[in-house]
């Protein structure tokens, strides 16, 4: 993310996001794409096909749906390999399945443009219940990912005057 100069509520997109986008092939197997995430320290990205066009997304979440298959929430029994006993925990890349990622990906993903403003991003992850939105060209191609984070560091930057200006706005 910049360090932008513009108020809070004039940023966009373009100014939150992180260009340097990692992308994963659709065709990737599982345990390939965990190591990509796993060495470039994300905990998601986009899935891309053959054109570069954004048709989904691979997150930590997906790897813990793998992980814990219980639709209603509850912890994997311990039972079988992989052993998985709570939430935080995450199989070992080797222990995933050889299926590409498009099998697990999250698809439809939620995607903007460059232009949007960051009060209809942050609506946008909330309303989702996501930590990302993909920021992409015309021809829906990764350019950018806006986190949670890059969010919370734009608030974390706002001046105090502007800060206080936006909390008494109605």
């Amino acid at each position: 993310m910049r360090s932008p100069r513009k108020p809070f509520f004039a940023l966009t997109a373009e100014d939150l996001m992180s260009r340097n986008v990692i992308a994963i092939p659709q065709e990737m197997p599982l345990a390939a794409a965990a190591r990509v995430l796993s060495r470039a320290q994300i905990t998601g990205a986009p899935v891309v096909d053959a054109d570069g066009a954004c048709v989904g997304v691979v997150s930590a979440t997906d790897f813990l749906r793998l992980a814990n298959p219980d639709a209603q929430g509850t912890p994997a029994s311990c039972a079988a390999p992989p052993c998985v006993c709570s939430e935080w925990q995450l199989p070992e890349p080797h222990q995933l399945p050889a299926d590409e990622v498009r099998r697990y990906m999250t698809p439809d993903p939620v995607t903007v443009r460059p232009g949007t403003p960051v009060g209809e991003l942050a609506r946008l992850m909330l309303d989702a219940h996501i930590h990302r939105v993909i920021v992409v060209d015309a021809k829906a191609r990764p350019v950018g990912v806006v986190s949670s984070t890059d969010l919370i560091a734009a608030v974390a930057r706002t001046e105090p005057a502007e800060a206080a200006l936006a909390g008494s706005a109605p």
